[in-house]
C-alpha cells in the first residue's frame, strides 16, 4: 500500500536557506492507528501507541523534512523548564539503545551537519530558531511555565553564548499549538504572566472564561530579544481542521490528555 503523505508545516521564506531542514509535523501520514481513523503520525513514545509505530513515524518524518540529505533525529525528555542543551557528537549518547531521549531540557542546539533537532508537542508552542551566517539552529519547546520562564529569550542566548549568534542574523518562527480561542486558563496564570512581562494584558482575553495568547508571547519575546525575522504558523492545535475535515494535529486538552505528539524539527545540511 502506498504511503499516504506526511503532514509538515513548512516556514515560508526559509526554504531560500539551502543548507536549512525544517518543519513542524502534523497529525496525517504515519502508521498509528490507536487514536482513530488510521494513518495518524503520533511521534512521541506515548503509552498507547506501539513503539514500532513510533519509530516508523519518526523514520518517515526525518525523510519528509531532511530529503535525500541523511540526519541522525535528536529529541529530549522535556521537563517544562528552560534547560538547554548543546548536542554534540562528542561520544556522549544522543538517545537510548531503543530509539529514546537521552538528553533532558526543553530546549536543544547545534551547529553540527547531519543531527535534527525536535521538540515534542500536543498543545505547547514549539520554537524554531536559525543563525543564517554560522549556520547554527535551535528548537524550543514552550509550555505556558515554560513562557513565563521566558524559553524563548533563554533559548536566543544560550545560542549567543554558545556560537556567538547576533540576534539580528537569527531567523525564527513559532509553530502550530493551542492558541487563544482554546486555552482557558485561571487567575494564577494571568498573575504569573502580568509580573513577568509589561506587556501582560495584551495576551489575555476575558469573556466567560479567561484565555491566553502563547503563540504571541512567545513571539514578543523572540522580538524583544533581537530576532530579525519571527513568523508565526497560527494555526490551533485544539481546533484546526484539515481539507477533509479532520483534526489538523494532536491536543492534549482538546481530547483530554489521550493523543499523541507532534514533532518540529530543524537541522543543517551535511
Amino acid at each position: 500500500m502506498m504511503e499516504q503523505m506526511v503532514s509538515v508545516a513548512r516556514v515560508a521564506g526559509w526554504e531560500r536557506y539551502s543548507w536549512l531542514r525544517a518543519g513542524f509535523s502534523g497529525r496525517w501520514g504515519g502508521v498509528t492507528a490507536v487514536y482513530g481513523e488510521p494513518g495518524q503520525l503520533n511521534l512521541g513514545w506515548t503509552k498507547e501507541d506501539d513503539p514500532a509505530a513510533v519509530a516508523e513515524n519518526r523514520r518517515r518524518l526525518v525523510r519528509a523534512v531532511g530529503g535525500e540529505d541523511s540526519f541522525e533525529l535528536v529529541t529530549m525528555r522535556q521537563v517544562h523548564g528552560v534547560g538547554v542543551q548543546l548536542v554534540a557528537r562528542n561520544g556522549s549518547a544522543l538517545q537510548t539503545a531503543d530509539g529514546k531521549a537521552a538528553l533532558e531540557g526543553d530546549g536543544l542546539m547545534t551547529s553540527e551537519a547531519g543531527l535534527m533537532l525536535g521538540a515534542q508537542t500536543a498543545d505547547c508552542v514549539p520554537v524554531l530558531v536559525a543563525d543564517t551566517r554560522l549556520r547554527a539552529v535551535g528548537a524550543f519547546h514552550a509550555g505556558w511555565r515554560g513562557t513565563v520562564a521566558r524559553m524563548a529569550e533563554v533559548g536566543v542566548a544560550k545560542m549567543a553564548a554558545e556560537f556567538g549568534s547576533r540576534p539580528e542574523d537569527l531567523v525564527a518562527s513559532v509553530g502550530p499549538s493551542i492558541r487563544q480561542c482554546c486555552f482557558a486558563v485561571g487567575d494564577e496564570v494571568r498573575e504569573r504572566f502580568t509580573a513577568e512581562f509589561p506587556y501582560a494584558q495584551e495576551l489575555f482575553r476575558e469573556e466567560e472564561q479567561l484565555h491566553v495568547d502563547l503563540q504571541e508571547a512567545n513571539r514578543r519575546q523572540l522580538v524583544e530579544a533581537g530576532v530579525r525575522e519571527v513568523s508565526v504558523l497560527a494555526e490551533c492545535s485544539a481546533c484546526a481542521r484539515d481539507a477533509q475535515g479532520r483534526r489538523a494535529y494532536f491536543s492534549h486538552r482538546a481530547e483530554k490528555g489521550v493523543t499523541g505528539r507532534m514533532m518540529s524539527v530543524i537541522g543543517v545540511v551535511d
